[in-house]
């Protein structure tokens, strides 16, 4: 059964996400459960959402690759923040930067207690449009589970073609779209 959130009616966000970055030493604290510290450091207050195991497991992955190509960095995942309050709602970004053939991955999650309001599809906007302002980067992908019926809703008015499935050690079954780059999507 769904709990009440899902009940809502899904609304539009007034007010579009802005990414700030999510430093290693930010990822770091996160992983060392030091939420407070961790806020000081991104200058936005950050909710417990960024300690779940999920959100664990993937600062821990981020800073391997980091440490692996510091230039990846800036490619890495992001708060997701909205209005003047800076109210984080999630995080989002690409899975790092385009490969040889300019192909970049999306990934972003927003928080339960934040969901249904569009702030999934802000994120989405925002990550194609710095996909579409990058000379190097040709096509947007995005991986999906085949029960994630929210988010595969979310990519629908987006043009992403499905192209494929593979199977994701952490995520099991994804479904695979893409969407050229150049397509910059209206707010």
């Amino acid at each position: 059964m769904a709990d009440e959130a899902d009940q809502r009616p899904l609304t539009w966000s007034p007010q579009p996400i802005r990414f700030v970055e999510l430093s290693g030493e930010v990822m770091s604290a996160l992983l060392d459960g030091d939420l407070s510290g961790a806020g000081r450091m991104a200058g936005v207050s950050l909710t417990e959402y960024f300690l779940t195991d999920g959100a664990r497991w993937l600062w821990q992955f981020r800073l391997d690759q980091m440490a692996a190509d510091p230039g990846r960095a800036r490619w890495m995942v992001r708060q997701a923040v909205v209005g003047e309050d800076g109210l984080v709602v999630g995080h989002a970004g690409f899975h790092g930067p385009p490969d040889g053939a300019g192909m970049v991955e999306i990934g972003y999650s927003i928080a339960p207690d934040c969901r249904r309001q569009g702030y999934a599809r802000s994120a989405l906007i925002e990550l194609l449009r710095r996909a579409a302002a990058e000379a190097a980067v040709t096509t947007v992908r995005a991986t999906i589970s085949p029960d994630n019926v929210a988010s595969l809703a979310t990519i629908a008015s987006f043009g992403f073609v499905e192209v494929g499935e593979q199977w994701d050690e952490e995520d099991g079954l994804e479904l695979v779209f893409e969407v050229p780059a150049c397509r910059v999507p209206p707010i």
